[in-house]
């Protein structure tokens, strides 16, 4: 039977919700929220916890958050030893997979969305924007309602089959969307967000957003990331800048993305944050396509129950290199530079408790006896707490 190829997904803002980190407060991967507090300089544990509805619907808010949440998840799914083979993010999640891939930094990660909440939020108070989700109606039939509105509303996101999201003035929606229900729309529905993002409406936030891409070092993600931009596959760190920013005020190709994802072989798509939007567009898109999701922690082990027995291959592998559900990451201890033992490489041996390695001076040692796969770390790396060293295929 063919190997099974998951795609790792990441939620955009909207799929925010009060509290939405409660269940993960006594999770270790909750550790990541006190130090993306100190990266952002804000208190990202209130957002998760306390913020309500109003609060979380502001950008500068909803982005943060919800980035942090998705990586608090990730880091669960990590811990699992559950590897995927391809990436992708909706809007503010294509950073998250940025992250994840090992293109960006945790703390550089942090910071970005920071400054792109920020910046994205200016841009929102200078011109009266939202966004409505446009249901039954093929995509050139959305693009005719729009450009038969005399006013400012574009097509923002290109969703699933039958789902396309608009943005502009209030009454720029308004009006498309009477056009749209006259051309056959099921249904027009009001999405609560403080903006119309990914139109040229947020052409204020570029400048802002893009001195701080140029403060990020990016770096050449370690699996493929697939863009909104133009929904296709991208591994060097060359591209990132210029794609970020024009993601900015461009739409998101997320269909077009899901269909990227399956022409590169990837049958199972697990979202990782919170909700399960991506989840259900994926269903619409990808008619063959596995789908889960994990916003709470009693989900982990629904994921691992999914994936029993399934045979799962991360890309760049040699043949016969395959991650199975039941192998573990040997996690650093702490944050600093990975210095490994000249022996750690795939095929080592080890036993549980064996160092493989040191950050700053904190030995990183095994938990498990098993023979490694793979190396994630390299030598000189500036790693943060719980970031994978290396995985095992458990004995």
């Amino acid at each position: 039977m063919p190997a099974t190829m998951i795609a790792f997904t990441f939620p955009g803002q909207g799929s925010q919700k009060p509290g939405m980190g409660a269940a993960w407060a006594d999770h270790p991967s909750w550790e990541l929220v006190a130090e993306a507090s100190a990266a952002a300089n804000r208190d990202v544990e209130q957002l998760l916890l306390t913020a309500d509805a109003d609060e979380l619907r502001a950008t500068r808010n909803s982005q943060l958050a919800t980035l942090v949440a998705s990586l608090v998840v990730l880091d669960a799914v990590e811990r699992l030893g559950v590897q995927p083979a391809l990436y992708a993010g909706h809007s503010l999640g294509e950073y998250t997979a940025l992250v994840a891939s090992g293109a960006i930094s945790f703390d550089d990660g942090i910071r970005l969305v920071t400054e792109r909440g920020e910046a994205m939020q200016h841009a929102a108070e200078e011109r009266d924007g939202t966004m409505a989700a446009v249901l039954g109606l093929d995509d050139d039939k959305v693009e005719l309602a729009c450009a038969t509105v005399d006013a400012d509303v574009w097509v923002a996101n290109y969703n699933a089959p039958g789902q396309v999201v608009i943005a502009g003035s209030p009454d720029a929606i308004a009006a498309a969307g009477d056009e749209a229900k006259k051309l056959g729309a099921k249904r027009v529905m009001a999405i609560p967000v403080g903006g119309a993002f990914h139109t040229p409406y947020m052409a204020p936030a570029r400048d802002r957003l893009n001195k701080a891409i140029g403060e990020t070092d990016l770096r050449d993600p370690d699996l493929p990331v697939i863009a909104n931009v133009d929904a296709k596959a991208h591994t060097t760190a060359d591209e990132w800048s210029a794609l970020l920013g024009a993601q900015l005020c461009s739409p998101v190709r997320w269909r077009q993305t899901l269909y990227a994802l399956d022409e590169l072989g990837a049958t199972t798509y697990v979202e990782l944050g919170p909700g399960a939007v991506l989840t259900g567009m994926t269903k619409r898109t990808v008619a063959a396509a596995t789908t889960l999701s994990v916003a709470t922690p009693d989900e982990l082990d629904k994921l691992l129950a999914a994936l029993h027995g399934q045979e799962t291959a991360p890309a760049g592998l040699h043949e016969g290199e395959h991650l199975f559900a039941t192998e573990r990451v040997v996690v650093s201890p702490a944050a600093g530079v990975f210095t490994p033992d000249p022996t750690l490489e795939p095929g080592l041996a080890l036993r549980s408790g064996q160092v493989v390695g040191h950050v700053g001076s904190h030995e990183v040692r095994s938990a498990f006896d098993g023979s490694v796969v793979g190396v994630l770390a390299y030598e000189g790396e500036r790693v943060i707490a719980t970031q994978p060293i290396a995985w095992l295929r458990i004995a």
